[in-house]
């Protein structure tokens, strides 16, 4: 006998699926009398809640199960570092009896404001973490479908994503940047677009303090936008140059140098370049940048400790967990 799905108890009622899976499942936006006529629709289609442990095949029947939501746009150039995000939480997941199911978030605007992830239309997960940042009206409407707790992993907003666990940009970038100023280097320019992300919003702020205490002045010529409105990483260097340069990632210091080495400049005889993440990203040469390291291994653990503890008191949410991270002296930095 083939299994019923929320689909076939949709149809057969005459509503949507999150329709039916908020009914089942206790959640919002659902009257009382249409909640009791689905419940009696879907008893009587012999319908099988998935709950918890289920479906899921012999030794396996204590363990919970976690969503992860990644957007569309984080897959293009930064999909090596935000796919190692990923393994690092698979595998800190099933060390705490959780395993994880993975999806991507469509960049196309209709779809990623009202199309739920399948993950919860099937009722498939207990709790979600998102990577990375992402549409704050989508995250408004996933809260409002759905009761299970959600984790915001490398994302802060204070408004939509307050339960979040972030590394510390703001101190990271500062102390890259004193990191020139203390090896004599003081026009220095910023890589990054600033109103992007949050995290380079955060970052830029941290080379900013480090700038205004030393008293210098920001040309606005260099400081440079890195990415288009699809998150796609591109951009071009002034004619007139700084001395060094604060690269929001390791990604943009990477093409930075190859940029320069284009120009017949070399890192760091020429320009010193710092960046943030400590991840060399496939297809550059390890060009050994002086950068600070995202410590990913905490930050996925932490975020895992947070979303286990609303498994068992959804009212257990906390704010942002800011995690440090440390300076890795390599070879791009000139003293002068």
């Amino acid at each position: 006998m083939r299994k019923v799905r929320l689909a076939d108890i949709a149809e057969a009622v005459g509503v949507s699926t999150v329709t039916v899976h908020n009914a089942l499942n206790g959640q919002k936006g659902v009257s009382g009398s249409l909640r009791e006529q689905i419940q009696k629709v879907a008893e009587e289609m012999g319908y099988e809640s998935p709950g918890k442990g289920k479906d899921l095949g012999d030794g396996e029947a204590d363990f919970q199960r976690i969503g992860v939501l990644i957007a569309e746009k984080y897959l293009g150039n930064h999909t090596a570092y935000y796919w190692k995000i990923y393994q690092e939480l698979a595998l800190a997941a099933t060390e705490k009896q959780c395993f994880t199911i993975v999806e991507t978030l469509k960049t196309d605007e209709r779809v990623r404001i009202w199309e739920m992830p399948q993950m919860i239309l099937q009722n498939k997960v207990e709790g979600i973490i998102i990577i990375g940042e992402i549409d704050k009206q989508y995250i408004r409407k996933l809260k409002e479908a759905v009761s299970i707790p959600i984790v915001f992993l490398d994302f802060y907003d204070s408004e939509f994503a307050q339960d979040a666990v972030i590394v510390d940009n703001f101190y990271g970038m500062y102390q890259m940047t004193e990191i020139l100023f203390n090896h004599g280097l003081e026009d220095i320019g910023f890589i990054g677009s600033i109103h992007a992300t949050n995290n380079i919003m955060d970052r830029y702020c941290g080379y900013m303090k480090s700038m205004m205490e030393h008293r210098k002045n920001i040309h606005p010529e260099w400081v440079i936008e890195d990415r288009d409105e699809t998150g796609f990483v591109k951009f071009e260097l002034p004619k007139r140059l700084p001395k060094a340069f604060v690269c929001n990632c390791d990604l943009v210091a990477g093409m930075l140098v190859n940029k320069l080495d284009a120009k017949g400049l070399k890192v760091p005889d020429d320009i010193s370049v710092v960046g943030f993440d400590n991840f060399l990203y496939p297809g550059y040469a390890d060009i050994k940048i002086t950068t600070y390291e995202v410590n990913i291994k905490a930050m996925v653990k932490v975020a895992i400790k947070k979303l286990i503890k609303q498994f068992r008191n959804p009212n257990a949410g906390g704010g942002p967990e800011i995690i440090c991270g440390q300076v890795i002296m390599k070879n791009s930095v000139r003293r002068v």
